[in-house]
């Protein structure tokens, strides 16, 4: 059975070595995850080809690149990337958890 809801409370977890990523939801059109990060973690910038994303930040804050502009971004805040655009975490300034959706998921573009 497939289960439609979830906690994000539940599936937060964290790691002194490296930010830890959830994956909450994959479909054929979406993906959802978590990411969450220690002060100071980071994600490199990357891209997704042929996919949009979004990070809507639930707690913490951190600061976020996203083409050529860097922003501090705090809980409430969310954040797009469009595809091909380059984005990632620059520094989480303190412990902080970003609910993640990508649309199309990686490896599904023309799926």
């Amino acid at each position: 059975m497939t289960d439609y809801f979830k906690s994000i409370d539940a599936m937060t977890v964290f790691s002194s070595e490296k930010a830890a990523k959830v994956e909450a939801f994959i479909g054929q059109h979406l993906f959802v995850g978590l990411n969450c990060f220690e002060t100071g973690q980071s994600q490199k910038s990357h891209i997704h080809p042929g996919s949009d994303k979004f990070y809507l930040v639930l707690s913490g804050k951190a600061s976020m690149i996203v083409g050529d502009q860097t922003r501090e971004v705090e809980a409430g805040t969310v954040v797009w990337a469009p595809a091909d655009v380059p984005h990632g975490v620059a520094k989480a300034r303190e412990r902080t958890v970003m609910l993640v959706a990508i649309a199309p998921p990686p490896g599904r573009i023309g799926a």
